[in-house]
């Protein structure tokens, strides 16, 4: 976990399969005008990474998106920005959901709401995508597959999405997620995304059956090259999730927007942060 900066906090949330250490880039253009607070999520990086249960609860969005207003709140930052990449940006869906008083404004990063991605699946998905069914499988498959060469799943789940493979990626960014990628957090990873085929869509279907949605300003972005341009449509998707007129627009990219066009999004974040 990384802070510091000046003037209003923003909390930047990394995704899968890496850590905060994806914001490196943006984060000195960001910090001369917002207090950034940067962690690694629960069970990814250095964070903790606690026993799961049978229903995963402990991996739930809700229960991330608890630990970064906990977090928040031991900095003295009852409310502030939120911006979330890939795990990052779901689990800041929920916290804007959960704890509305805490976001002034939303931005999420090539991602539609996972109930909208589950809904729609088609082959193109499952191919695409298919380490949201792969990481689901019970324990210990998927752990043991990966585990039997992490450096080989690591770097392949990195150079793809639309992505121009592994050299977009600073040498010293790459050994950070290396060192990170643990049999710990592998396990943890997967917990991440059985959480959101389970437990995840309850809260999603219930939010949607008492017609709970996001309440502030809510801003998305996606790269042009990515599966989520290919196969879905972000603005009209958050749209049915929140109350606000959503803005966004695709970025010259594949899925990692802030390492491969830092500059852009940190236009992007002073922009819609600024209003």
């Amino acid at each position: 976990m990384r802070h510091g900066g000046n003037g209003p906090p923003l909390l930047l949330l990394h995704g899968f399969p890496q850590t905060h250490v994806i914001w490196h880039k943006v984060a000195p253009q960001l910090a001369e005008r917002y207090t950034l607070v940067m962690p690694d999520l629960r069970g990814y990086g250095d964070s903790d990474k606690p026993p799961s249960q049978t229903d995963h609860a402990p991996y739930s969005k809700r229960t991330m998106a608890l630990d970064a207003v906990e977090l928040m709140r031991s900095f003295g930052f009852k409310r502030f920005f939120v911006c979330g990449h890939d795990r990052g940006g779901r689990v800041a869906h929920r916290l804007t959901l959960d704890h509305p008083q805490c976001v002034a404004r939303l931005m999420v990063l090539d991602i539609s709401p996972t109930l909208a991605m589950y809904e729609r699946t088609t082959m193109d998905f499952a191919m695409l995508y298919y380490h949201w069914f792969f990481l689901t499988q019970p324990e210990p498959l998927p752990e043991t597959l990966i585990g039997a060469n992490p450096g080989f799943y690591l770097r392949n789940k990195l150079a793809g999405w639309g992505s121009p493979g592994t050299a977009l990626f600073d040498p010293r960014a790459l050994a950070e997620y290396e060192r990170c990628f643990t049999p710990a957090a592998i396990h943890a990873m997967c917990e991440d995304y059985r959480a959101a085929a389970s437990i995840d869509l309850e809260h999603d279907r219930a939010d949607v059956q008492a017609g709970r949605r996001v309440e502030c300003p809510l801003h998305v972005l996606w790269g042009e090259r990515g599966v989520i341009n290919k196969l879905f449509t972000p603005i009209e998707d958050w749209q049915s999730r929140s109350r606000h007129a959503v803005s966004g627009r695709t970025t010259p990219t594949g899925h990692y927007i802030p390492e491969e066009a830092s500059d852009l999004l940190s236009a992007q974040v002073q922009a819609f942060f600024a209003d």
